[in-house]
């Protein structure tokens, strides 16, 4: 499952970036074809986000990757939330 959200986060950022450079560089006049690669961009960088957050979520739990710093709970005082 993990090697299938990292293609899907490969494909998700190409997009994010092609359609990108396609909404930026269309021509002013043509706003269709710009609204259209501006969604699929926007498309893009969320599916990226939110599958890179996992595959960093996986790294963190099976130890690949050092946990990121956070105050352990034992130590939070009872008016912070979390």
């Amino acid at each position: 499952m993990i090697k299938l959200i990292a293609i899907a986060n490969t494909i998700a950022w190409s997009g994010f970036w092609a359609f990108g450079y396609l909404a930026l560089s269309a021509p002013a006049s043509d706003g269709r074809q710009t609204l259209i690669a501006l969604i699929l961009a926007a498309l893009g960088a969320g599916v990226g986000l939110l599958s890179w957050f996992r595959l960093v979520r996986h790294t963190e739990a099976t130890g690949y990757a050092r946990p990121a710093n956070r105050v352990p709970e034992h130590l939070k005082t009872e008016g912070e939330s979390a």
